[in-house]
């Protein structure tokens, strides 16, 4: 019994911190991105753990499944690659807005329906475009700091193979000691415990349009379809509109603290799901009771996190965050380019949303579904 219970607290252990340390220089470069302060990025990662630690036990213990939710690392992606949003209250009136979409896809079964339509070459191709911005960025510390970038590439690309659930944390561990060997890291804070402070939304259409409705797109097809797969493939049978309820109104109630979208887990639910995390699937829900403790000390010292994470030089972060999402860029392209007859239209979305582009004042993410569509539906009639 006591082993059963060490080995389910291992796992969700092994699967917060992978979760962390690999994603969280990707949350901190989208409050960049949006002019957060250091205090409302304490926040941000504040609410996102305090999302995911009450969701997380609700839906484990009310469900008795291991049922992980994270924050969306893909919508934290198309934060950091968004231009043009006008301030840090833009942005958090998107992140409500994405949540209310959610909400209204757990109530409004045909709309869930139609997310479930969007073929899924053009979502994988917004997907692919919006990674690949940041994987781009890696390469581009390369001049400015190649002592501390390339051997971390180096490192990644021998820890992915051996160890590919925690390659990117290695790198982080690794960058943060020849940073420090570099003499490139600055003064460490003190511990503290976290501040959370309420963020007003502001109702700017543009963003609403531009960064909302992708925000929920991506969360969507990049992490709560994929999340419920991983659920299945271990035997369990998700209830997938209570699970996206409860994901929804915590990342509703959590948006007001400056935290994007929270959804099910991937790759870290697929820690506690299988037999490493327990012989007995029945038994596994305890590990997502764990794994809401460990969060719950995440969201308890946020702040102190998120300065650590900025007296790292942005090198480093950018080549961890790089890392971290070069695996999912490169399924995303497969998904996306995979299919002949849709790889035009595919390779189309890819581009608009890669270019970054601006058109007025909604981000490239949006445009480039919009233009992947079109061409899809474009195609489809005259094949008629």
């Amino acid at each position: 019994m006591r082993s059963g219970l060490v080995s389910l607290a291992t796992a969700a252990l092994v699967a917060t911190v992978a979760g962390v340390g690999g994603t969280l220089p990707v949350v901190l470069a989208a409050a960049a991105a949006v002019g957060a302060t250091p205090e409302q990025a304490s926040s941000w990662v504040s609410g996102l753990g305090l999302a995911t630690a009450v969701s997380a036990l609700w839906l484990s213990v009310r469900y008795r499944m291991p049922m992980i939710t994270a924050w969306s690392t893909p919508g934290a992606a198309l934060i950091a690659a968004t231009s043009g949003v006008p301030s840090f209250r833009a942005a958090v009136g998107a992140f409500v807005l994405a949540a209310v979409l959610i909400l209204l896809t757990a109530a409004v079964r045909p709309l869930g329906r139609l997310i479930e339509r969007i073929p899924t070459s053009i979502a994988a191709a917004m997907l692919a475009g919006i990674l690949l911005r940041l994987v781009i960025a890696m390469v581009e510390q390369v001049p400015g700091a190649p002592l501390l970038v390339l051997p971390l590439i180096g490192l990644f690309l021998v820890a992915r193979v051996a160890m590919p659930t925690l390659a990117s944390l290695v790198v982080l561990a690794a960058g943060a000691a020849l940073a420090w060997a570099l003499g490139l890291v600055k003064p460490i804070p003190p511990l503290g415990l976290s501040h959370l402070e309420l963020a007003a939304p502001a109702w700017d259409l543009a963003t609403l349009v531009g960064l909302g409705v992708p925000l929920y797109l991506v969360t969507m097809a990049s992490q709560n379809l994929p999340g419920f797969a991983v659920l299945r493939a271990s035997g369990y049978q998700p209830p997938t509109r209570p699970a996206l309820a409860v994901t929804g109104a915590a990342s509703l109630a959590t948006a007001f603290l400056g935290a994007h979208t929270s959804n099910l887990a991937a790759i870290s639910a697929a820690l506690c799901t299988g037999p490493e995390a327990h012989p007995d699937p029945a038994e596994r829900w305890k590990a997502g009771v764990f794994y809401a403790l460990w969060w719950g000390l995440i969201a308890l010292f946020g702040a102190s996190l998120v300065g650590l994470f900025a007296a790292l030089p942005p090198a480093l972060l950018a080549t961890v965050a790089g890392t971290a999402l070069l695996g999912s860029m490169a399924g995303a392209m497969g998904a996306a380019l995979g299919a002949e007859k849709e790889r035009f239209a595919a390779a189309g979305t890819l581009a608009v949303t890669a270019s970054g582009v601006t058109l007025m004042g909604v981000g490239s993410a949006f445009w480039g579904l919009a233009f992947g569509l079109l061409v899809m539906a474009v195609e489809r009639a005259l094949r008629r």
